[in-house]
């Protein structure tokens, strides 16, 4: 047996156990989604990285979240058109932002979670060692045609310094408060959040420690889950880093 094969076989014995273990478990809560619909609270948009578990981190099941995941956990602007401070040629003086175009699977999320599925949250979820901020900083197969323009969505939160721990982990929580930034250009999104419906979310997970770090708009920081005062909610004001630098987009 090759090894895709082994691979595939695994996938069918889970495949198999979840019909013959899981389901007969919470089978009434399958039929109760499917005769009642979904009625998702949250829109969780976080990055594809196979170490994030949206239902681990949050303890959800079964029509609680409504999930987007990219590369990057990254939010394409509403009005198309995207700003890239590190573009050769940018000029010294005057608006530099580029039209940015194609079909959007995450703007598509957001208007249905928002406008169909009227979810109360939207939670945007970086996270530590993120391979999508370190491509920014370092570049991607030449190959890689799409992620490499899919990677400019990151580039107003990079740092003017060389790729390193610090500079990776500040980056990947400046990308968070840029993506809560860019979602209230979303015009369904800032008039539901402008009422009073819709509470935004900036988290940081920390893989390593098992904590997740979220933005607390009062402070203009992220702190630690186990001593904040709520899930986070912003952004109101600019982000105000520990070394006395203000990100604002």
């Amino acid at each position: 047996m090759t090894p895709h094969a082994a691979t595939a076989d695994e996938l069918l014995l889970r495949l198999r156990r979840f019909h013959s273990d899981y389901f007969p478990l919470h089978q009434q809560r399958f039929q109760d989604l499917v005769a009642g619909g979904q009625h998702p609270k949250t829109l969780f948009i976080g990055c594809s990285d196979s170490r994030v578990v949206p239902y681990l981190l949050t303890g959800t099941g079964p029509g609680e979240l409504f999930i987007v995941r990219n590369v990057g956990a990254f939010i394409p602007p509403y009005d198309g058109h995207l700003t890239d401070p590190h573009a050769p040629n940018r000029p010294a003086h005057g608006d530099s932002a580029e039209p940015w175009e194609g079909l959007h699977g995450t703007t598509a999320a957001i208007e249905f979670a928002v406008l169909s599925l009227r979810v109360e949250r939207i939670v945007v979820c970086g996270h530590s060692h993120c391979g999508a901020i370190q491509a920014a900083y370092e570049g991607v197969p030449e190959e890689a045609v799409a992620l490499r323009a899919w990677l400019r969505l990151a580039s107003e939160a990079l740092l003017p310094v060389r790729s390193s721990p610090e500079a990776l982990r500040r980056t990947e929580q400046r990308v968070v408060v840029l993506q809560l930034e860019r979602l209230m250009g979303y015009p369904m999104v800032r008039r539901e959040v402008e009422r009073g419906a819709l509470t935004l979310h900036g988290w940081h997970y920390v893989i390593e420690d098992g904590e997740v770090h979220v933005f607390d708009v009062q402070q203009g920081s992220f702190v630690p889950a186990a001593i904040a005062s709520s899930s986070g909610t912003g952004p109101y004001q600019p982000y105000v880093e520990h070394d006395g630098q203000i990100f604002s987009s």
